[in-house]
């Protein structure tokens, strides 16, 4: 059960490049939810200007958010020098959100128009090709049922198509409202262990409040190593803004 000796640590990865569309709210949201479980939160923030990895050695959520293409580019140049210690914080059950170009980053590598091709981290089995065609409002998905029941909301802006390499990481749910990750298959998404990527904006763990307690439980058994129960938390409110929004269209 909880007690006041829990703790989580997230690192926002470039929040000074990648936080567009309301990103940070994930991490107010993630962090207010533990605090109302009197679980301590720490934030600690990732730039390229810190040149070393040793601060964020020991945090359980890891979080990337969405940018532009040259922003998206000079992040991916960076990441190049910490992908083996990213790969081995993912293999050991740590949790991992990605949010858009966030999302596309965690990948395989992401094609953008008139630049070079931006190597990813390679925890997700995707890559993703710059489009002609932009898909731009809100979205409906149906979880898949290996991960919980349930349905997720939220507000796409992305000219990326993203595609599977294997079936190793799967989508996180299907497609009801909106394109997802190329418009082509309906589905939204991907994961594989720990490691999860969305195109859905918005913030999106606001207004999801069901994922946001499965990342937060995720990274506490991880940490911890035993089985552990949330408290519950009122969530009228969200729910009534996840209920607004769900199965409409822009």
């Amino acid at each position: 059960m909880l007690s006041q000796e829990y703790s989580i640590k997230i690192a926002h990865l470039y929040p000074k490049l990648l936080n567009i569309y309301g990103d940070f709210g994930n991490i107010l949201a993630l962090k207010k939810r533990l605090e109302d479980r009197n679980i301590n939160c720490q934030i600690i923030n990732f730039d390229i200007d810190d040149n070393s990895c040793e601060k964020i050695y020991d945090c359980n959520i890891f979080f990337m958010g969405g940018g532009q293409d040259f922003q998206q580019h000079e992040v991916a140049n960076d990441l190049k020098k910490y992908k083996e210690f990213f790969s081995e914080k993912a293999n050991e059950g740590n949790v991992f959100l990605g949010i858009c170009g966030g999302y596309q980053l965690m990948g395989e590598y992401y094609k953008p128009h008139n630049m070079d091709k931006q190597e990813g981290l390679g925890l997700l089995d995707v890559y993703t090709v710059a489009s002609s065609k932009r898909f731009i409002g809100n979205v409906s998905v149906k979880i898949k049922n290996e991960l919980y029941n349930g349905t997720l909301v939220g507000f796409e802006n992305h000219s990326g198509l993203t595609y599977f390499t294997s079936q190793k990481t799967k989508a996180i749910g299907d497609v009801i409202v909106g394109n997802g990750n190329n418009g082509e298959d309906k589905l939204e998404g991907a994961y594989k262990n720990n490691v999860f990527g969305t195109y859905l904006h918005g913030s999106f763990l606001p207004k999801n409040p069901q994922f946001a307690d499965y990342l937060i439980l995720q990274a506490l058994v991880t940490k911890y190593k035993e089985k552990i129960i949330l408290k519950v938390l009122d969530d009228e409110f969200e729910n009534l803004t996840h209920e607004s929004l769900f199965n409409k269209s822009y």
